[in-house]
């Protein structure tokens, strides 16, 4: 798996509605990248760690703590754009200086991963022939509705006698947290899930993504209690 040439990528833009320079907000002490960064740097099989941005700050802190820098054009850092495109336009730079067999793509707002959750994710990828890969926590929000022209509409049938938790198949909600491809692949499909897909689970509280204010309140609360160190 050493021989393997596999490439960590984290997207991060300076721009946030959520929170504005999200990707720098303070986490536990520390810069909301640095999390993404440290649990790339922690895995052995990755080579290099990349960060790509258009905010210099978020660019400028990344090297800090130990990333290479892609500096991202604007026109693919919009809310409209793709993480995709962000993935490509990495791959491509990249590739003007290294082989490249695969990529690891974290997610900079999900910060709280198991130390050893890529390791054993890119072992299970490898072991599986995959060619894609993506993290998963278990969904416990069985009984779900949704709002369509104003009414309410349940996922499970009203009139029959409510189903027990034990008896509902059970759901995987991609958390986006981190995913594994195969880079050649991608390339092809530009399609970060394609030809045969696993996933790797992870527990809820490892899944979690940072959106709003709230969302950090709880992720330091979460963090402290695991006692992460930064």
């Amino acid at each position: 798996m050493n021989k393997k040439k596999i490439h960590a990528v984290i997207l991060a833009r300076g721009g946030s509605k959520g929170i504005k320079n999200k990707n720098l907000i303070l986490i536990n002490g520390k810069p909301l990248i640095y999390w993404s960064i440290k649990s790339a740097l922690e895995c052995k099989n990755i080579k290099k760690i990349w960060v790509s941005s258009d905010h210099k700050k978020i660019l400028f802190t990344a090297k800090k703590f130990g990333a290479e820098i892609i500096r991202r054009p604007k026109k693919l850092s919009g809310d409209k754009n793709s993480s995709e495109s962000g993935w490509l336009h990495a791959l491509k730079y990249i590739s003007n200086y290294y082989d490249v067999n695969y990529i690891v793509a974290l997610q900079a707002t999900s910060p709280i991963r198991n130390k050893n959750d890529l390791r054993f994710a890119i072992k299970k990828f490898f072991i599986n022939k995959y060619d894609s890969l993506f993290s998963s926590s278990l969904n416990n929000a069985f009984f779900r509705w949704t709002i369509k022209n104003g009414n309410l509409k349940p996922n499970y049938n009203l009139k029959k006698i409510r189903p027990r938790r034990q008896k509902i198949n059970t759901e995987l909600i991609e958390n986006g947290s981190f995913y594994i491809f195969c880079a050649k692949k991608f390339f092809k499909s530009k399609k970060r899930l394609f030809g045969k897909i696993g996933t790797f689970l992870q527990k809820k509280s490892e899944g979690f993504e940072i959106d709003d204010l709230e969302d950090v309140r709880i992720v330091n609360s979460i963090m402290k209690s695991k006692k992460l160190i930064k």
